[in-house]
């Protein structure tokens, strides 16, 4: 009798520690699930952010909480943005080890991690060299700029070495690098680390179309400011994406087709004093469009 009641107590107790896997394991894959609705750029390995210059009115303490308001988790630094939150200073290279630690430290509280810098750029090697160091101390994988075409050999080199990405940003019509023809041949040959920023609403204030701009960069582009405009041309200005004239959602369809990896920073330059909601706006419009791809 007691043997056959310690076998029955064995097989209770198995079938409970069974019943108690099979729960977890619901709620791991049902957790999974959830997070990838809410986030579903992220299975494609795109960092949805917002580059800091949407709120350039303010510090840089403060637009990480309006980043992390628009439950974005990524930040593009730029330079000369006040620190603020109680740290001294301003973003860049000329930040101390104990600043850098302090703004990390800012970033970490509000689930926020910087994964590029700029627009930015430097005028010697050395400079390059320092900007570098700084974003490999910062953990930034990505500098969106616009060199000199002259430097272009040594940045390749410094990306490889570093193991960071430089990332042609293109400014409407007259810039250097308006045109993406004009960022292919200054690539040619160099670096798969040296790419192209690809700012979506400055192409079509150049009257270019984004997504023909896309097709001609196909494998270069490393870095995207999204934007959506009210009108083409240059008086064209900031609406919420796939609200406006940029195609948005076939942009986001060529970045699938093009297996993109990397950061898309929300760049919204319009209501500067109070655009966190059209940066929110413009994220669920995103994620909606994402999800149906």
């Amino acid at each position: 009798m007691n043997l056959l009641k310690n076998r029955f107590a064995l097989k209770l107790q198995f079938a409970v520690v069974l019943l108690a896997c099979l729960v977890a394991c619901k709620s791991v894959k049902t957790g999974t699930s959830n997070a990838s609705a809410k986030n579903p750029e992220a299975k494609l390995g795109w960092e949805l952010g917002s580059q800091a210059y949407t709120f350039r009115l303010f510090t840089f303490a403060e637009a990480i909480k309006k980043i992390d308001s628009c439950n974005l988790r990524y930040v593009e630094a730029f330079p000369g943005q006040k620190i603020g939150g109680g740290i001294e200073g301003t973003m860049g290279p000329d930040m101390d080890d104990a600043k850098r630690k302090a703004v990390l430290a800012k970033l970490k509280e509000n689930n926020v991690k910087v994964v590029a810098f700029g627009v930015t750029g430097a005028n010697n090697e050395a400079e390059w060299i320092k900007l570098f160091e700084f974003c490999k101390a910062m953990g930034i994988h990505t500098i969106t700029s616009e060199p000199n075409e002259k430097d272009l050999q040594m940045i390749s080199d410094l990306c490889d070495k570093y193991q960071i990405n430089v990332a042609i940003h293109n400014h409407p019509n007259p810039s250097h690098y308006w045109n993406p023809d004009i960022v292919l041949n200054a690539i040619k040959g160099k670096s798969k680390r040296l790419g192209a920023c690809a700012d979506i609403g400055h192409w079509v204030r150049s009257g270019l179309d984004p997504v023909e701009c896309l097709k001609k960069l196909d494998g270069h582009v490393l870095h995207s400011h999204m934007k959506d405009l009210h009108e083409k041309g240059k008086g064209g200005h900031d609406v919420h994406w796939g609200e406006g004239v940029s195609n948005i959602p076939a942009v986001i369809a060529e970045l699938k087709r093009q297996n993109f990896k990397g950061a898309i920073s929300a760049e919204y330059e319009y209501n500067w004093e109070s655009n966190s909601a059209d940066v929110a706006a413009s994220v669920v419009n995103f994620r909606n469009l994402v999800s149906k791809l």
